[in-house]
């Protein structure tokens, strides 16, 4: 395999010249700069991408940490955000931190060190003092961090007066709400306040079951489905994220209750399994291709220096309909 020595002894230069050439530099005479490339299409050189990001301090990586990539909220942003960054320029770096420790703070420890340029952070995170003042390329999906981090969120009160809404236009008086662990600092809490208090102005009784801290599995959605029908009596909806009212559904069939007819339900997030079970699930929908182009936007204007046009960027969310309501 040819080097830039090899490059720069058949092209009779110095090395510096051959790196000259490679970078697009404009300090080279034009029959220098053909001189070169000519070895270099003979030699067959290809330049070490790594050394060449070494030089100028940047990698062309994006680390993007969120929980589960299996979960299809959180995979579905994945494929929108490295599809964006792909277009950009940029290559992905994935961290999933379920069931793994100390994974974001080697994320951390990585921009830090150059290793990569920026991370787009979309998890559960539970670290207080990590992003203060880290001064780093960092954009917030869905989550808080520091004051000086910009996020990128749905419309989580619009979604929780929506959700609210249709629940109400059906008559419910006694609703089931699962909600994530109040332990993470995240808008999406918003959702759930919000619904909550359109409902309860309404008369509306509401049940809140919350679910674990980083509870992103198959059996933590069915063992809360099993929850919510073991403990609670006489409820006539239940709102919850995508794939706790998939569990719930399934639970319905096993104990014989019709939806929408005994019991309606409404999910939050309207990712692809809401339209591929054999119930079109009823459902608010974020919209999560948008999202993840904002991130990536943000993420590259950081990078290079420019300034994000809003600290909080707050896209609509929008509803589909189905057969659960």
């Amino acid at each position: 395999m040819a080097s830039i020595n090899d490059v720069a002894k058949a092209a009779k230069v110095a090395k510096s010249t051959v790196s000259l050439v490679l970078n697009n530099s404009e300090h080279v005479s034009e029959e220098t700069r053909k001189r070169v490339e000519e070895a270099i299409r003979k030699l067959d050189y290809h330049p070490s991408q790594l050394a060449r990001n070494l030089s100028r301090k940047k990698t062309n990586l994006i680390g993007i940490v969120i929980p589960d990539a299996s979960h299809p909220f959180y995979g579905t942003f994945l494929k929108y955000a490295e599809e964006a960054l792909y277009r950009r320029g940029y290559k992905t770096l994935l961290c999933e931190t379920v069931e793994r420790e100390n994974l974001e703070e080697e994320f951390i420890s990585m921009l830090k060190r150059h290793t990569i340029d920026g991370i787009i952070m979309g998890a559960h995170s539970l670290i207080h003092n990590g992003y203060n003042h880290l001064g780093k390329p960092v954009v917030a999906f869905d989550r808080k961090l520091a004051e000086d981090i910009p996020i990128v969120r749905a419309d989580h009160e619009g979604g929780g007066r929506l959700a609210a809404a249709k629940l109400l236009e059906k008559g419910c008086k006694k609703v089931v709400q699962v909600s994530g662990s109040g332990l993470v600092n995240t808008p999406a809490h918003k959702y759930h306040v919000t619904f909550e208090e359109e409902l309860r102005k309404n008369g509306v009784n509401v049940i809140d079951v919350e679910m674990p801290h980083n509870a992103f599995g198959e059996t933590d959605f069915l063992r809360t489905a099993e929850k919510i029908f073991r403990e609670y009596q006489d409820f006539d909806a239940i709102f919850g994220a995508d794939m706790v009212i998939q569990a719930c559904l399934r639970e319905a069939r096993i104990r014989n209750i019709r939806v929408p007819e005994d019991c309606r339900m409404l999910a939050y997030d309207g990712t692809y399994i809401t339209r591929m079970c054999g119930v079109p699930i009823n459902s608010v929908v974020q919209p999560i291709g948008e999202l993840a182009d904002a991130c990536v936007a943000y993420i590259d204007k950081i990078i290079n220096g420019e300034e994000v046009d809003e600290f909080e960027k707050i896209i609509p969310v929008a509803y589909q309909e189905g057969d659960t309501l």
